[in-house]
């Protein structure tokens, strides 16, 4: 629960600074903003969370759009998750644990665990893409993605974090699919 105040998810950068430059083009169309990027992929994991496992809940992002101080969010919202955490069996919440502290996302191990866990089946649409190993990871580090993206990566750090995250993400999946997967 520790987590949800400084969600990885939920952690947005500020609309636009001094130093901010206009985003540029890329084969005749404008680059995607990380401000943009972030919420574009919040939002997708979000709506689902407070369709599927939260109805009705509220979760919002922790910063401002011109601020880096966290909001928290509503009192309601952490009782909602912090119920729905002390229900799940030991496997699910150690591989909860896991996902959170991988990704340092409650929302991004949540979705995962619930896509891959035999005790959710009802909330897998068949036909609908699976959220996975690749999608988890590209949601917690988004903002090193656009930065390698952007200015290079550190050879044996950056490719080798990438890795060891999935790694990480993988035993989520593995912990919770049990044996009919």
């Amino acid at each position: 629960m520790r987590y949800l105040d400084t969600d990885t998810l939920l952690c947005w950068v500020p609309e636009k600074d001094m130093y901010d430059v206009e985003p540029t083009e890329e084969g005749g169309k404008r680059r995607e903003t990380l401000r943009e990027l972030q919420m574009r992929v919040a939002q997708d994991i979000i709506g689902f969370l407070t369709t599927e496992v939260w109805p009705g809940i509220e979760i919002k992002p922790i910063l401002n759009a011109d601020s880096i101080m966290p909001v928290s969010q509503p009192q309601a919202t952490k009782d909602v998750i912090q119920g729905w955490i002390s229900g799940l069996p030991a496997y699910e919440l150690a591989a909860l644990e896991r996902g959170v502290i991988a990704a340092k996302s409650l929302l991004v191990a949540v979705r995962l665990v619930v896509e891959w866990s035999e005790n959710f089946r009802h909330l897998q649409r068949p036909g609908r893409k699976r959220f996975g190993i690749e999608e988890a990871a590209h949601a917690a580090s988004l903002e090193v993605t656009w930065q390698t993206d952007r200015w290079g990566e550190v050879e044996d750090t950056h490719d080798v974090d990438k890795e060891d995250l999935k790694r990480q993400l993988g035993s989520v999946v593995l912990l919770v699919s049990g044996e009919s997967r």
